[in-house]
């Protein structure tokens, strides 16, 4: 894995300034500690920080074809790389290097932009193309690792994280209003938005091409599910059980590659046991586990769960201790890390976790991300295998109650996603119920109407056309998933602490297996994770394989109202920090603290102002950090200097 970032000229073919490129990659350091090298060139700038694993003596990239026209750099890896490799051997290309990286620039030659239909893995990658004067940036099918672009004084300019593009001098930090009203309604970040004015994601599964000046999206690849009654009926259970493992194992097997240790996080679940026993048995020895457990700071401790699953499978247990007061310590880090709010608090666990990784030996990490959206873990897909709940006029009854005991207020269409109604909805409901009372006046004028349900894109018409259970797993995928687990969760904690996370559920050959299944292979009754329980039948000891899905998560917004709670959550929430900000109304903030706070509100009420809370605090922390200070005795984030060029050099 690397931090790649660049600049191309939309006006013609300006030098890039080498102090600007270099200020871009520095601010992406802890992506790539172990090099940092540049290709510049009329026009264009690429830039690369390496964090080694394959080929660690000659992989440093940027990479060129022979003949310097086609240049790449990538973040991230291509898991079929010895078949691609002996297969650009065969057709007289002559590869310099053995790091998978190389590949691009061959396959690109041979088969143009179908490159990215025909890459295996998890990348972010820029391609240039000399002879057409073509850019290419294009991101892996899943949104494992993030890729940022923006507009300014004619270039277009691209990062793995936003603080590449702050760092270039030319994007300011301005907030986007609209973005922080997708994260206040989904929990997540959009796939495209951001909190930054003019910054925009790379969709997963996309590609962006430049010529000549024009920036053009395209598509070339999704997740295809089967019209509804044309799944794999022909599989009996025992037979897509011996498929699924089969895959799995392919899967951790492509990823124990690298010249590096490999090991593993372990929750004590169903998903990371389940990798760790498979990857353990394709390594032939137990790999090193992670786990955090949490002290009175969450709804549930999984630290005996994991201790339990290493002793049975032989692993090193490593564990990280998190406390309440742990937490809040860790959470300014990880709004610089995630470059968002952050509605899920145990991701500051993840930051801690992920540190103690590459001191204990290891340089990556796998993880069981991807398999509740794949094979239906969570709680709520349970109202969608039959297609009737999510739809009824009770579920419709349920929900003007529930939100009536809420306070009331503006709710969405009951079918706002793409015409559809997925069963998580009413958890977007939930957390954007709050934002109701907590934005402020001006915050409501500067949407203008905005809804961030359009801002999902989503192809209604081809959702319908699937099993109800396979358009909720679908819009998981796209929301959570991409948005907030491989996110803030995922990729920023994992890559600030300079390692790497590799995610064998989200195979592509897992991802379209699971697909293809019938819903009754994913959720049966109220069984969750049904296949995937029978596979660790086979490798696990029962109790194990029958665990049922826990979440990790730890408590809201109960973390910042502790008396020994640290000095700047008040700061923050300060009717002086309210104002400056000026996207919440600090008497709305202050009564929600009151209801949060009081035993005697009902149940749902404290809960919806618990997430909304939870929302205002880190979207004032993000913007102290990344929009100038000011609001709390803490730092903010600052960018490299740009050195200044010297005599010789101008």
């Amino acid at each position: 894995m690397c931090g790649i970032a660049g600049a191309i000229d939309l006006t013609g073919r300006r030098p890039f300034p080498p102090a600007r490129v270099q200020a871009m990659t520095q601010a992406l350091a802890h992506r790539g500690p172990d090099d940092d090298q540049a290709h510049l060139e009329p026009g264009l700038a690429m830039g690369a920080r390496r964090l080694a694993f394959i080929d660690v003596a000659h992989g440093r990239q940027p990479m060129a074809n022979e003949t310097g026209t086609v240049w790449v750099a990538q973040e991230g890896e291509l898991y079929e790389y010895p078949e691609l490799r002996g297969e650009l051997v065969a057709r007289g290309h002559v590869l310099r290097t053995a790091c998978d990286t190389e590949a691009w620039v061959h396959l690109y030659e041979d088969i143009g932009a179908d490159v990215f239909r025909r890459a295996r893995g998890q990348f972010a990658v820029s391609l240039w193309d000399w002879k057409s004067r073509s850019l290419y940036l294009a991101r892996d099918r899943a949104g494992i690792a993030p890729l940022f672009y923006a507009e300014a004084d004619g270039w277009l300019l691209w990062a793995s994280e936003i603080k590449g593009l702050l760092a270039s001098g030319l994007v300011r930090p301005v907030a986007d209003r609209r973005g922080l009203d997708f994260f206040f309604n989904f929990f997540a970040i959009s796939g495209e938005r951001t909190c930054f004015e003019g910054v925009r994601q790379l969709l997963p599964g996309h590609y962006l091409k430049v010529c000549n000046g024009a920036v053009t999206l395209h598509r070339y690849a999704d997740i295809e599910y089967p019209d509804a009654g044309e799944e794999r009926h022909d599989l009996s259970a025992e037979a897509a059980a011996e498929e699924l493992e089969a895959l799995l194992r392919e899967a951790c097997r492509r990823r124990l590659v690298g010249e590096a240790e490999v090991g593993c996080y372990l929750s004590g679940g169903l998903d990371s046991t389940t990798i760790l026993t498979l990857a353990s048995a394709e390594h032939g020895a137990p790999l090193h586990a992670f786990t955090v457990s949490l002290d009175r700071s969450g709804p549930a401790d999984e630290g005996d769960k994991a201790r339990q699953s290493a002793a049975a499978i032989g692993s090193r247990l490593s564990t990280v201790r998190m406390n309440a007061a742990d937490i809040c310590d860790a959470f300014p880090e990880m709004i610089v890390a995630a470059e968002s709010p952050v509605l899920d608090t145990s991701a500051g666990c993840m930051i801690r976790l992920a540190q103690r990784v590459r001191p204990a030996g290891c340089k990556t990490v796998l993880t069981g991300e991807g398999a509740d959206e794949a094979l239906a873990g969570y709680v709520w897909f349970k109202l969608a295998l039959g297609g009737r709940l999510p739809s009824g006029p009770v579920h419709r009854a349920v929900r003007r109650l529930l939100f009536g005991l809420a306070g009331g207020g503006r709710l969405p269409p009951f079918e706002a996603v793409a015409g559809t109604r997925p069963a998580q909805q009413i958890t977007y409901e939930m957390m954007a119920h709050g934002r109701n009372r907590l934005y402020s006046g001006a915050m409501w004028h500067a949407l203008d109407g905005y809804s961030p349900y359009d801002e999902l894109g989503l192809d209604g018409e081809r959702m319908r056309r699937w099993h109800p259970l396979n358009r909720s797993l679908y819009v998981a995928n796209k929301v959570m998933l991409a948005g907030m687990l491989l996110a803030a969760k995922g990729d920023r904690a994992i890559r600030n602490a300079s390692i790497e996370g590799r995610f064998p559920f989200l195979d592509e050959r897992v991802v379209d297996f699971c697909a293809s299944l019938p819903p009754e292979f994913k959720l049966r009754g109220l069984t969750d994770k049904w296949l995937l329980r029978q596979v660790a039948r086979r490798a696990l000891p029962t109790a194990i394989a029958r665990r049922s899905k826990t979440m990790f998560r730890a408590n809201l917004f109960s973390l910042f109202l502790r008396e020994d709670r640290p000095g700047w959550v008040d700061q923050l929430l300060s009717a002086e920090a309210i104002a400056a900000t000026g996207y919440f109304d600090h008497a709305a903030v202050a009564w929600a603290r009151n209801v949060v706070a009081s035993p005697w509100r009902n149940p749902f009420q404290r809960l919806v102002f618990d997430m909304g809370l939870t929302g205002v605090i880190t979207t004032q922390l993000w913007h102290h950090t990344f929009l100038g200070g000011g609001l709390a005795d803490l730092p903010r984030w600052q960018a490299p200097a740009i050195a200044e060029p010297t005599a010789a050099a101008s």
